[in-house]
This record gives structure tokens, C-alpha cells and sequence, in this order.
């Protein structure tokens, strides 16, 4: 044999981690007769824990790569464990959770930096695999380097942190459980309703011992992800519930895009005029300029979109978890009646706000409701108030696209407002290239302003909203998709987090294009402490006065262009506006394997993008000793006097008595 393989006409002899390789590397998904590899390949950093393991074994695929019968599994150089995990969750989120990689990392600090990453993924429903290693499953050696020892249990470890962070966990500890442990992890990884963070931990010594394994655990397996149809009764019910209304709205969530239903959702519009508000997650399910098409709703919306959820009498949620941002924290539907339909795949979500559940695959519910609504459509009012609420609202963009000279006039030199940069990047990408954010102000502000023009052009992550998520996210962007620039906007605070990704960039010759948006300190956090009456403590980045002991002196002298520069980044420094145009130019035309590309540029925090008419819920100190917090606590109880209880009625027709 050339190869170090030990095989029979049933076995073949590997190790722990050669079998997890090798099986991985031969598992496929499919939906609607698609069928692709689930794992694009494994990010890793290797220490003690996995080297001579999973390491040895991605070597051992990688070598056998010209091999007609070795299926490869690539392999991907990390530099922050955390930020390998967040790549992939962008590249399975960018491929509508039908593919992903796994992620591989050492004992110890190497495992727990992957937990970040685990929370993210589970929060926002995406599939990773994380390969954690772990202590002498033996304890011939305990305690060894790294280990954590519990009086009370010889059995916990580090690893079990992802239990809870996990929709799946299993410790391989006897090489016997490792097919039931990768059967069950493939399971969860494939299915819409399951699917978030998989952890196999994997003990080092158990990774590098050997089993003979049966030949049938490495045939190619097919995963179907499901499309579940929705129950003809539901469907009939919740058809009952939309013509009673007369002030509709539809809340779009991210199940319209991991179905692929902007199409169905574009059709039920047009046959019934019903309009469209946005999640995060499911911003651009239906493309700018259609006139149903509202825009962002909740804290982070539009004007337009929270006038029609104050006023709507039936809310129709599609594939939403109806978080606290959507709902402006059970603010936003103001409505007395106000009744819900849940249009989702996960029971758990279908059933929030008690609202009428329709447990279903989006694309296949909104076909059936817009055959069950055959006839039925919003009046010639209710449409005309649409458009004139958007109106309104696409002048405010434009005012802050391109802001008067009032506002402008006001700047210091070679500042531009966040409002300028946004809509620069905005008019100049092309309509199929993707929008990246992650936290701080302009995830607040891109959900508002943002015009997509694609159904995959708008990546931001707010379910975890996790500082750090934007450079190595758009890793994971790109390699999903070759043909769009990635932009991830992303200001100092964040960058700061985790600006290490621009070398595995700079290695792996990946395009992205990041966005630096230099305002000196926590722009979004300090805009929230404003308004909660805590002035901005602790938010800006700034020398500590002598005179007082705050931080409240110069700002610091840090050259972030010259960071990113020194990593090996491309970096273009602007100065104003049409240095900003001519930097967005220069970066499109880089070339498609030239590495990252990264525009400096500096704003002013104090200018604000329009306002939402809209609240969130930041509970305010009830007793201060400071005037200003004392304000924002009277604030606080107005808006709370607004928020409405869960349960809410569902409109459901009452069952016929019993003939009994």
C-alpha cells in the first residue's frame, strides 16, 4: 500500500482523528436536487492538544490530495480561534446554511477561545462543527499542561464550557462512540430547525489512537435539508386571519433567506399589497424600490415601516425569532386587536407572541398563503400611505447620504459623517456586492439606510452582535463567493477586537474590502450612555487628565491604517468625500487575488443618522445622585408605559361545539 492505511475488504485502520478527517471530508447536503459538500474545508491552529491528532491528519489528507479515492478536506491557517469560527459562520450564513467548515483548535485557552464563536453561531440558528481537543482521556499523565481540575468531578474539563453554547455536544472518549458522535453531529448541522454550533470534543490522547473502522463510515452520505410544508388547516386559518385585516404588515426575518423565498415573498406582495418590514437578518427580502418594500422595522427601523407597525391590525411574521430590536422591545405594535401569524420552521419561534403558528419552510408557506389569499388585497389607501411613508423616509436617506452644508460646514477638517461613508460605499458598490457589519453604531445605522438591491448583499450579524465579527467574517464571505466584493464596515472599537484576520487575508490572497471607521472610542455605546444619563463614561479613547483622573483628555495616538498596513493590508487613507469615492474605486478595481484592501477613514460620532421613532429597552438607574440620569430614568418609565404584554390574541376561529 502507499499510503499508511492498514485495510481489509470491511476495515480500514486509522486514527481517531484520520477517521473524523476522512469522513468529514466525504459528507454532502442537498436541497431541491442541489447537492454540494457540507464541509468546505477545516480553519485550525495547532498546539499540543490536536498537532500530532487532527493536525497529522489534515497533513495525511493533504498529501493523499492527488489520490482519485481520497476526497480532500482543505486546510486553513487561523490566527485567533474565535476568529476562525466567526468565518465560518459567515461562510455558512453567505451559502444559506447549506455548507460550512469545521474548526479545529488546541487544549485549553486554544478551546475556550472557540466559545465566543459557538454562542454566535447557536444564537443566530448557523451550523459550524468545532473540533475542541481536550486532557488524557486516560489520565495516565493528570494533571497535564492546561488542565482544569474540579474536586468534585474527574470528568469535567474546559470542554464542557460548550455544552450549553451548543445545539449538540458529545466527548469522544472510547473510539467506538466516534461514528454515533459524528451521525449525530451531521444530523444537527443539516437541519433548519436544529442547526447552530456542533462540539465533538476530542481528548488527545484518544485522537491519536488507532481503531479499524468499517469501510461503509467513509461512503459518501448525502444530508437532505428539509423543506417542511405547512398544514392545509393552518394555512386556511391564517388566510382567515389576513382578509379580516385592514392595515396588514408582513415582518421579514432571516428564514426568508435561508429558504430561498424572496421570490415567494415578492409574489404574495404583489398579488395582495401587503408591505414589508425587515429584521436584521432578513434585510433585502425584497429588493429596494419595490412599493411594498418598507425597510427596516423595530429600534433600528424606518419611520416608514414603525408608523405601519403601530397602526398594523395583523402582523404576519416570516422566519423570525421577533427579537427586541425587531419589536422595539414590545413597543412597536401599538395596535388594541393586534393579532400574529407565525410563519416559521421552528415551532419555538411559530409560537411567540401566541400569535397563530404556521410551522413551515418560508417559501413553501407564502406560495400556499398566496394561493389561499387568491382575490383578497389592501385597499387604494392603504397603498398610497405606503408610498408616502416611504417617500418621507428615502428623502431623510438622502439627507443623510448627502448632508447640507449646515451640517457639513461644521466638521473638522478632513472628518466626514458616518451618514457620508455609508451612502459613498452604498451608491458606488455593485448591486451584488455584500454589505458587512457586525456592533457599535452602523449596524443600527446600515439596517436604516442601507439600499439592497440583492438577496445576499447584506450580511450584518445582530443576533450576538459580536465586536471582532467583521475582518474575519468576511473571510468567510468571500470564499463562499468569488464574484462580490465584501465591504465590512467596521470602526476602531471593533477593529481593535480582532484585526489579526487581515493576515490569514494576506496568506490566502482573499479580496476583502474593510472600512475603517476611525471616531476614537465606543461610538454606539457612547451615543446609548448619553441617553441613559450616564455621559458617555468610559466610552471614548482618551489619555487619563491629571487634573481629574477621568479619561477625558487628548485622544490617543494610535495610527490604526499604520496597524493595518504593518499586517500586510493594502491601505488607502482618505481625507474627504471624493478621496472616499476614488479610495471605493481603487479598492473595486483591486485585483481578485490581491489580499485585503483597507480604507482609513475618520468621522465625526456627534452627527446622527435619522431617527426611528422607536425605543429600546436599557433599563436607566432608578436612584442617582447625577441630574442627568434622573432625566433619562423619567424617560425610561414613559416608554415602558407602552410596552404590551407576550400574549396576544390569535384570531383563530372558535372550534365547533362538540356533537356529542
Amino acid at each position: 500500500m502507499t499510503r499508511n492505511d492498514q485495510q481489509t475488504a470491511s476495515t480500514v485502520r486509522l486514527t481517531v482523528a484520520q477517521a473524523v478527517v476522512r469522513f468529514l471530508a466525504n459528507q454532502w447536503s442537498e436541497r431541491d436536487g442541489q447537492r454540494q459538500k457540507l464541509f468546505a474545508g477545516c480553519f485550525g491552529i495547532f498546539g499540543h492538544g490536536n498537532v500530532a491528532g487532527i493536525g497529522q491528519a489534515l497533513l495525511q489528507n493533504e498529501l493523499a490530495g492527488s489520490h482519485d479515492s481520497v476526497e480532500r478536506l482543505p486546510y486553513v491557517l487561523a490566527r485567533n480561534e474565535q476568529a476562525m469560527v466567526h468565518t465560518s459562520v459567515a461562510y455558512a450564513r453567505q451559502k444559506d446554511r447549506l455548507q460550512t467548515w469545521a474548526c479545529t483548535a488546541s487544549i485549553g485557552p486554544g478551546s475556550t477561545n472557540m466559545l465566543t464563536g459557538a454562542a454566535l453561531a447557536t444564537i443566530n440558528r448557523i451550523p459550524v462543527l468545532l473540533l475542541p481537543s481536550g486532557t488524557f482521556a486516560t489520565r495516565v499523565s493528570a494533571p497535564v499542561l492546561q488542565e482544569l481540575e474540579q474536586p468534585y468531578a474527574g470528568d469535567v474539563t474546559v470542554n464542557d464550557a460548550f455544552r450549553p453554547l451548543s445545539r449538540f455536544f458529545d466527548r469522544v472518549t472510547r473510539p467506538e462512540q466516534l461514528p454515533s458522535a459524528l451521525l449525530g453531529a451531521m444530523r444537527v448541522l443539516t437541519d433548519p430547525v436544529e442547526t447552530g454550533a456542533v462540539t465533538l470534543a476530542l481528548p488527545q490522547d484518544v485522537q491519536a489512537e488507532a481503531f479499524d473502522w468499517p469501510v461503509e463510515l467513509f461512503a459518501p452520505r448525502v444530508w437532505r435539508v428539509a423543506r417542511p410544508v405547512p398544514e392545509a388547516v393552518d394555512i386556511a386559518d391564517a388566510a382567515e386571519v389576513i382578509r379580516s385585516a385592514k392595515r396588514p404588515l408582513v415582518v421579514a426575518g432571516g428564514g426568508v433567506h435561508y429558504s430561498g423565498a424572496e421570490d415567494a415573498l415578492r409574489a404574495f406582495c404583489d398579488a395582495t399589497g401587503i408591505p414589508v418590514g425587515e429584521s436584521q437578518a432578513g434585510k433585502g427580502s425584497l429588493p429596494h424600490g419595490h412599493p411594498q418594500q418598507m425597510g427596516a422595522i423595530g429600534s433600528t427601523g424606518t419611520t416608514a415601516a414603525n408608523a405601519l407597525a403601530a397602526e398594523a391590525d395583523v402582523v404576519v411574521g416570516i422566519g423570525t425569532r421577533w427579537s427586541d430590536f425587531t419589536t422595539a422591545s414590545r413597543t412597536a405594535f401599538r395596535h388594541g386587536a393586534v393579532r400574529f401569524v407565525n410563519v416559521n420552521v421552528a415551532r419555538f419561534d411559530a409560537g411567540k407572541h401566541a400569535g397563530l403558528s404556521v410551522v413551515a419552510d418560508a417559501r413553501e408557506a407564502l406560495t400556499a398563503l398566496t394561493e389561499a389569499l387568491d382575490g383578497y388585497a389592501v385597499d387604494d389607501t392603504y397603498r398610497e400611505r405606503q408610498g408616502a411613508l416611504w417617500a418621507e423616509w428615502d428623502a431623510a436617506v438622502e439627507g443623510a447620504f448627502h448632508p447640507p452644508t449646515e451640517v457639513t460646514d461644521k466638521l473638522a477638517g478632513g472628518l466626514m459623517t458616518q451618514g457620508q461613508v455609508l451612502g459613498a460605499v452604498n451608491e458606488l458598490m455593485d448591486p451584488r456586492d455584500v454589505v458587512l457589519c457586525a456592533a457599535g453604531s452602523m449596524p443600527g445605522d446600515i439596517h436604516k439606510l442601507w439600499r439592497v438591491r440583492d438577496r445576499k448583499a447584506y450580511h450584518v450579524e445582530y443576533g450576538y452582535s459580536c465586536m471582532g465579527y467583521e475582518v474575519p467574517a468576511s473571510i468567510g464571505v468571500r470564499l463562499a463567493d468569488e464574484s462580490r466584493d465584501v465591504f465590512a464596515m467596521v470602526g476602531d472599537g471593533g477593529y481593535l477586537m480582532m484585526p489579526t484576520e487581515l493576515v490569514t487575508a494576506v496568506q490566502e490572497r482573499v479580496k476583502v474590502i474593510v472600512v475603517l471607521v476611525q471616531n476614537h472610542g465606543f461610538h454606539s455605546i457612547g451615543s446609548l450612555s448619553e441617553s441613559l444619563g450616564s455621559q458617555r463614561f468610559g466610552t471614548s479613547y482618551r489619555f487619563r487628565s491629571e487634573g481629574s483622573g477621568r479619561l477625558d483628555g487628548d485622544v490617543l495616538p494610535v495610527d490604526l491604517a499604520a496597524n493595518a498596513r504593518s499586517l500586510g493590508a493594502h491601505v488607502i487613507e482618505v481625507h474627504s468625500v471624493g478621496e472616499l469615492h476614488q479610495a471605493i474605486k481603487e479598492a473595486k478595481a483591486w485585483p481578485s487575488d490581491g489580499g485585503p484592501v483597507v480604507i482609513h477613514v475618520e468621522t465625526d460620532p456627534r452627527v446622527y443618522a435619522p431617527d426611528s421613532a422607536s425605543w429600546w429597552d436599557v433599563p436607566v438607574s432608578q436612584v442617582s445622585d447625577i441630574e442627568t440620569t434622573q432625566t433619562a430614568y423619567r424617560e425610561y418609565l414613559d416608554h415602558k408605559a407602552g410596552q404590551r404584554p407576550l400574549v396576544m390574541p390569535t384570531g383563530i376561529p372558535s372550534a365547533p361545539e362538540s356533537s356529542s
